[in-house]
């Protein structure tokens, strides 16, 4: 899969698991729909890891890095 199709199902999956959460939120009692979020949820885990190995992180995930610090700025050039 080429990285803007990854990223297109990424932000399909994503919309499904929040309006998936929308709706368990109101139907707290809907076993088939906290199912269907937990398998739309191993999905997205799935394309984003391997998003991630193919073209590097989408977000930082926890870690606050300052290696952009020590690049050279455009003007350095």
């Amino acid at each position: 899969m080429n990285k803007e199709k990854m990223l297109r199902r990424l932000s399909s999956l994503g919309f499904a698991m929040y309006e998936l959460r929308l709706y368990c939120d109101t139907h707290p009692n809907d076993a088939e729909a906290l199912a269907m979020l937990n398998s739309y949820k191993k999905k997205y885990q799935s394309v984003k890891a391997e998003y991630e190995k193919a073209f590097g992180p989408l977000t930082l995930n926890g870690y606050n890095s300052d290696e952009w610090l020590q690049d050279p700025w455009p003007w350095d050039n």
